[in-house]
């Protein structure tokens, strides 16, 4: 088991370039595998999660080859995959599984799905559950992988009404629809990230989007085309939280997704108080990106608004950390979905908050966080295997006078390859051992 030792530091410069997004990286090997053509993408992410999509994909008859983030996809059609030779492992990656299972669901070949020990533990029946009203045949582990997928099954179009928001639940039920018969529609009761919708338009898919409730029907093909994936704002983020909370700070990440069902991080910090900047502005393959600048703030706590949850999610490990420093207390309500992520979010970052002295009460669905100074550490803060948790606290170093121990950091790699490298280049002193 690795870990990180994060030593203090004060000063933060730099123009840094993220990593590719993760969600639009999964996405981009997924519907280009479903082609009609060779799709061309540039900035993929060569983290564990997305290459754990592609090796799937490759194990399903699709030829793929990458040169360091340029990826080539040699489309199969929507009906070319080909039965896998064994189980297909997708590691840490609960977005493989759950917008895979939708696919799966429909192909003429029986599958399964696995992962490991912390992806083993996670809920799968928000998918299961509408995959089945659509005819799809699917065994679980007590509603947990492996998952064992029944070929043959015909599909039928269902209208779904989300009972959580869930951008994963959303695109499983949507890819499904692909191969359904007539009209498959998703409602969903707030905002998620939309990067399925627009890939499959952008693959001259028609989707149609109605306010809340996006359809499509089945039956139809995607055609091959280039696409750049930009970097990923919840990577992004633990470098946003660090400009903040560092004494000294001036950094720019360039080129970051500012897609509007992702910016709850970038609204959050503004009403904290951050001193965040966007500009150069652009569209590229239909999704938005700019250049984020960001100093050193007086940030203050905040009652986080019920809106912007669902367009954080990923992001409240960093939040968390800016809420620790923060004059007065912030109250996050309404995000039971952080329970059930690589961990229970909301407890183990209570718990190492409680390790740095940070007052906070835990709720069914939220936290309480008193902000404050950081102590010394009265112990090693366990990650539990999340690589959210692990970033997150080693960004907490710059507002340490003591060394922070992380342990079980493994699974940094899943998402952001370099981060060690890149806090390092701009200031920070990182060591994994």
């Amino acid at each position: 088991m690795s870990k990180f030792i994060a030593k203090p530091a004060t000063t933060l410069s730099g123009e840094l370039k993220i990593p590719g997004d993760k969600s639009i990286s999964h996405r981009s090997i997924m519907l280009g595998s479903l082609s009609e053509g060779v799709t061309k993408v540039s900035g993929f992410l060569e983290g564990e999660d997305a290459l754990s999509t592609l090796k799937a994909f490759q194990a399903m008859g699709v030829k793929i080859e990458r040169e360091d983030d340029n990826v080539t996809i040699h489309g199969v059609g929507i009906h070319g995959l080909k039965k896998p030779e064994k189980p297909l492992d997708l590691g840490n990656s609960g977005t493989s599984i759950r917008l895979m299972s939708g696919i799966l669901a429909a192909q003429a070949f029986d599958s399964e799905l696995v992962g490991d020990e912390s992806l083993s533990k996670r809920p799968m029946g928000r998918v299961i559950n509408p995959l089945k009203d659509m005819g799809a045949v699917i065994q679980s582990n007590d509603g947990k992988p492996p998952l064992k997928i029944t070929g043959g099954q015909p599909l039928k179009g269902i209208h779904y009404d989300l009972p959580v928001a869930s951008a994963q639940v959303k695109s499983c039920v949507l890819l499904a629809g692909l191969y359904a018969d007539g009209d498959t529609c998703v409602t969903e009761p707030a905002p998620t990230r939309d990067h399925t919708e627009r890939m499959l338009k952008g693959l001259g898919y028609d989707v149609r989007v109605n306010d809340n409730q996006m359809c499509l029907t089945g039956g139809g093909k995607l055609s091959a085309t280039a696409i750049q994936v930009p970097s990923d704002i919840s990577s992004a983020a633990f470098f946003m939280v660090a400009a903040c909370i560092a004494p000294k700070s001036d950094i720019t990440l360039m080129g970051v997704n500012i897609n509007p069902t992702r910016t709850g991080v970038i609204d959050i910090l503004k009403l904290m108080g951050a001193n965040l900047t966007l500009s150069n502005e652009r569209e590229i393959g239909g999704e938005l990106l700019a250049d984020i600048r960001i100093k050193s703030s007086e940030l203050k706590g905040i009652q986080i608004p019920k809106a912007l949850v669902p367009l954080a999610i990923d992001e409240f490990p960093a939040v968390f950390i800016a809420a620790g420093c923060a004059q007065g207390e912030t109250i996050l309500t309404g995000a039971k979905e952080l329970r059930v992520k690589e961990s229970d979010r909301i407890q183990v970052m209570a718990d190492g908050l409680d390790i740095l002295g940070v007052k906070n009460e835990v709720l069914d669905d939220g936290i309480k966080i008193q902000g404050g100074e950081f102590k010394e550490p009265t112990s090693i803060i366990e990650s539990h295997h999340d690589h959210r948790i692990s970033m997150s606290f080693a960004v907490a170093s710059l507002r340490c006078a003591y060394p922070i121990e992380i342990n079980g950091v493994d699974n940094v790699m899943t998402s952001f390859p370099n981060f060690v490298d890149l806090a390092n280049s701009a200031g920070m002193d990182i060591t994994e051992v």
